[in-house]
């Protein structure tokens, strides 16, 4: 399995400063700033958010994958990750983890549906590597 590889670069001070971050894919290669992981509406990225989209992108290929081996295909599956950063103490830390999943899959009935949705959540490689943080699943079957 290839070894995964991101950068990170800061100049100037914690405030003031900005920073660029560069998947190694070279898929993304963005700014980031104190004010884009701080405040609302900057157009700059976050850790946050990138940690957010890998959490949607990786439970929506495990419930896939549970569907697939199943022999079941789906339609459509949409995943929206929101991941809250907060002041615990005198640092920050990432709280929780809350994952919004719509989806389409013709011939299935919720309740199996929420039992792969749940299997996904609990053995996708990010939500074991964020273990420590709270990850709520909000799943809805279209």
């Amino acid at each position: 399995m290839p070894t995964r590889k991101a950068a990170a670069e800061w100049k100037g001070n914690l405030t003031e400063g900005s920073g660029q971050l560069i998947l190694g894919s070279g898929s993304f290669d963005g700014p980031y700033s104190f004010k884009s992981r701080f405040e609302e509406g900057q157009s700059a990225t976050n850790p946050e958010e990138l940690i957010g989209a890998a959490h949607a992108g990786c439970f929506t290929m495990a419930l896939t994958a549970q569907l697939s081996r199943a022999g079941i295909t789906p339609t459509r599956i949409h995943t929206d990750a929101k991941v809250k950063l907060e002041k615990v103490g005198e640092g920050f830390s990432i709280t929780t983890i809350e994952l919004e999943t719509e989806a389409n899959i013709p011939g299935i009935d919720d309740a199996t549906f929420q039992k792969y949705a749940l299997d996904a959540k609990l053995n996708c490689p990010v939500s074991k590597a964020l273990a420590g943080t709270a990850i709520r699943l909000n799943t809805k079957l279209l």
